[in-house]
């Protein structure tokens, strides 16, 4: 079987990624760990640490962070702390990738970083919504996909999967209301009958055709 060409550019950022994360592991204060994990440059901090790692990695010329592509969470319900906020961060001027994680519970805020991407305040905002993840000096921190009123948090795993009510904009009376959920469905007339009942009689089966249809036979 022949080999692969090497790729002698995706062995230098493969490089350089491993130096990176050996730099971030080694030198700086709060971090669990800087690993690459399938091909991809993944650290881990505390929260108090936050801040000052990702100003590094956005103005230090050796990582050049300058794009939040995304923030998101995940959660682990019998962990202690059984959030996981994601930040996934792009150089464009190294066309380098890099995932931060920090963890935190339901009460403890993670600091925000909405000074530093000004598009984080939107990410915040999705996290807050769907996990009930908070974030402190975040000015904005409202519900961005869920209805005026809506209650829970739908992405976190013992959210329910059906509810008792449904909130929604009463157009006459002007106001957001709550009505009982009604999940009644619709009368459905299944047919039982074999579909073979259809198929026309074939030779040989005329007296169970006529069996079928009640067809009495006349007998001379």
């Amino acid at each position: 079987m022949a080999e692969l060409p090497v790729n002698p550019q995706q062995n230098r950022l493969q490089g350089q990624v491993g130096s990176m994360a050996f730099t971030l592991a080694t030198s700086l204060p709060g971090i669990h760990s800087a690993a690459v994990e399938k091909g991809e440059l993944v650290v881990r901090t505390v929260r108090d640490q936050l801040l000052p790692l990702m100003t590094l990695l956005r103005d230090d010329p050796r990582y050049r962070f300058e794009q939040l592509m995304d923030l998101c969470g995940v959660d682990f319900p019998g962990r202690e702390e059984r959030f996981e906020v994601v930040y996934n961060l792009l150089s464009v001027s190294h066309n380098h990738r890099i995932r931060v994680i920090v963890t935190t519970d339901e009460t403890t805020p993670v600091p925000s970083v909405h000074h530093l991407w000004p598009c984080a305040t939107w990410w915040e905002r999705e996290c807050y919504d769907l996990f009930g993840v908070l974030f402190s000096g975040q000015p904005d921190l409202r519900r961005i996909l869920t209805d005026i009123g809506f209650e829970g948090f739908p992405l976190r795993k013992d959210f329910p999967l059906t509810g008792y009510e449904e909130v929604r904009y009463d157009v006459e009376l002007r106001k957001v209301v709550k009505e009982p959920v009604s999940l009644t469905q619709d009368f459905r007339d299944f047919d039982f009958v074999s579909p073979w009942e259809g198929m026309l009689t074939l030779p040989g089966d005329e007296k169970a055709h006529e069996v079928r249809q009640g067809i009495k036979r006349s007998r001379g």
